[in-house]
């Protein structure tokens, strides 16, 4: 799944991912950023991510520009 990144507070771990499909909010998952590049994340910032089996967004990931579907890539 492919969205951007809503709210992120370093200080917790706690954050949001707004879905590009649906548009829904997804929590991220405690572990969202375990073996992922990301030390933190900021707001706007866009990503690749899956769902956990609570509903929450997990291993959080960048994007290629094949994976975003940008024009031209």
């Amino acid at each position: 799944m492919q969205g951007v990144v809503k709210a992120f507070d370093p200080a917790s771990g706690d954050g949001v991912v707004m879905c590009d499909t649906d548009l829904k909010d997804y929590e991220l998952a405690p572990n969202a950023l375990e073996g992922s590049l990301f030390r933190m994340l900021r707001q706007g910032q866009r990503v690749v991510f899956a769902l956990d089996s609570l509903g929450r967004a997990t291993t959080i990931r960048l994007g290629s520009e094949r994976d975003m579907g940008t024009p031209g890539y």
